[in-house]
């Protein structure tokens, strides 16, 4: 039996145990130390009354503590479900509700927004990680008093250990579940496509650990390299970072990779322990990738194209792959990773034909919590995943993207469905009619542009197009809100009265 994500945090331990393993500033913690924080942490859950299966809900920014809670979850047979603090309170509100998560575990610098859920949500208990809660220890402080060694209990490789949320086809939540089982496929997929971590290997992290970075740990963890995290993205911080912990590899998102090519030591900038530059989570501008390329060296890059539902490699476009012909594509399929593209009627198409990439993976999610018709959509019961991605391969096995089935924007790397921008914005007394769709935008890559159609009466101006956008910021994630507005007559339909979301862009793409 193929080892699962407990073992290899246990082994990972054993293995590199007075080894430095996690940098959080100017504070560091050892393997050993890791280890016997995450396990204390898992007995702290389980003297709590959180057990194998509960659900927990994990309010934290990045931290020195972020690498050892999430293995005490897995320690104790936890399914974590992290809220992306970016998010606004009624997203975070709807987790809670759709998980029915019996815990909050909340960050010091998150008191504020865990205080309003505990308002909505009475009937959940909230834990401080750092702070006292409500005549209650922290959670670290509880930790102290509890043993050392890795908790008795009894898991199976089918386990629920982590919940993700992403958006749906109509901007609706869908809970994503990872295993024992698949997370640890996680961990096989990067060692065997991205990145073959050594002990003398450093990544340095930027981005929040709970989205596509926070794969990256469990690698490094088991083949004894460290794991640097800074609190956020700062282009100037990032590059000094790099310097400093002599890093050997990044993650970023096409957006990131924009900010720091505005720097202007970007290109002077002492980078020479890098030796991998990760990219993904949405297109990368042609132009973006070719400058940083001149800069850094082609060398470095490698690009993955993946999925929530398929972590974190469906393909790869590895270094020597970073010519112009291929710049475009997303790579070959990753070595364990089946790909099949179908038609509408569910055949596979033509070599050279276009078609949706339905993939088969050990590192796939087990499904959606409490979806079933979803599910029923998406997955096969012989665990093929429909990826609603449109792809198409050329005679040497490369993949592009040709479209997406859905009407999903990626902007910043976050992704963002027009449909609950939409409804954020009819809310608006001046909003008759609405559609979103995404630019072309050279920070962005896409920005999520609104055309607004106005109830009568009512008077074009920039105060207005400030009033709509702050009026979206107060019900969504700040990354949703529009980055344009054109107000219109109005919006374009197809034959049968449904909104043409492709002709608007259209439209769009010739007037900007």
């Amino acid at each position: 039996m193929m080892p699962i994500t407990r073992d290899l945090i246990v082994r990972g331990a054993r293995q590199h145990g007075p080894r430095t393993a996690v940098v959080f500033g100017d504070r560091s913690m050892t393997f050993t130390e890791v280890d016997e924080l995450s396990s204390r942490l898992a007995h702290a859950f389980i003297a709590l009354g959180i057990g194998r299966g509960a659900r927990v809900a994990l309010l934290v920014n990045n931290s020195l503590a972020s690498v050892p809670v999430d293995f005490a979850c897995v320690k104790a047979g936890v399914n974590r479900v992290p809220l992306n603090s970016r998010l606004s309170l009624d997203e975070h509100a709807r987790m809670l509700e759709d998980t029915d998560s019996s815990h909050v575990v909340f960050g010091r610098d998150l008191a504020d927004r865990a205080a309003e859920l505990s308002a909505r949500f009475p009937d959940r208990t909230f834990i401080g990680l750092e702070t006292d809660a409500a005549g209650q220890s922290s959670l670290l402080d509880q930790a102290q008093s509890m043993p050392s060694d890795t908790p008795d209990v009894e898991v199976a490789p089918d386990d629920v250990i982590l919940t993700l949320f992403t958006s749906g086809t109509t901007g609706t939540l869908k809970a994503a579940q990872h295993t024992q089982r698949s997370y640890a496929g996680i961990c096989r997929n990067v060692l065997l496509n991205l990145l073959p971590a050594t002990r003398d290997d450093t990544m340095l992290h930027a981005a929040s650990l709970i989205h596509a970075s926070g794969v990256f740990v469990l690698p490094f963890w088991l083949r004894g390299g460290k794991t640097v995290i800074l609190p956020g993205f700062d282009p100037s911080t990032f590059l000094s970072s790099i310097t400093e912990h002599r890093a050997t590899a990044i993650n970023l998102v096409p957006t990131m990779i924009q900010m720091l090519l505005e720097r202007p030591d970007f290109a002077t900038a002492d980078i020479s322990s890098l030796k991998s530059v990760i990219y993904g989570a949405s297109p990368m501008p042609l132009a973006t990738i070719e400058r940083a390329m001149q800069a850094w060296g082609q060398h470095r890059f490698l690009q993955y194209y993946g999925q929530t539902e398929a972590p974190l490699c469906i393909a790869v476009l590895r270094p020597e792959d970073h010519t112009e012909d291929r710049l475009l594509s997303c790579g070959q399929p990753a070595i364990e990773v089946e790909i099949r593209l179908l038609d509408g009627e569910g055949n596979e198409v033509p070599q050279g034909e276009p078609g949706e990439i339905v993939i088969r993976s050990p590192s796939a999610i087990a499904g959606y919590f409490n979806a079933p018709e979803l599910n029923a959509d998406t997955f096969t019961e012989d665990g093929w995943v429909h990826t609603r991605d449109i792809g198409q391969f050329d005679a040497e096995g490369f993949l592009f993207l040709k479209d997406r089935a859905s009407d999903m924007i990626i902007s910043g790397g976050y992704n963002v469905y027009p449909r609950e921008v939409e409804d954020a914005l009819l809310t608006h007394p001046a909003v008759r009619e609405v559609a979103v769709v995404g630019t072309a935008d050279a920070k962005w890559v896409e920005a999520v542009t609104a055309v607004v159609v106005l109830e009568d009466g009512t008077v074009e101006n920039d105060s207005l197009q400030a009033s709509l956008v702050a009026h979206v910021g107060e019900r969504l994630a700040s990354y949703k809100k529009p980055r344009r507005v054109v107000f219109a007559e109005s919006v374009p339909k197809t034959a049968v009265g449904k909104l043409n979301r492709k002709a608007l862009r259209d439209e769009l793409r010739d007037a900007i």
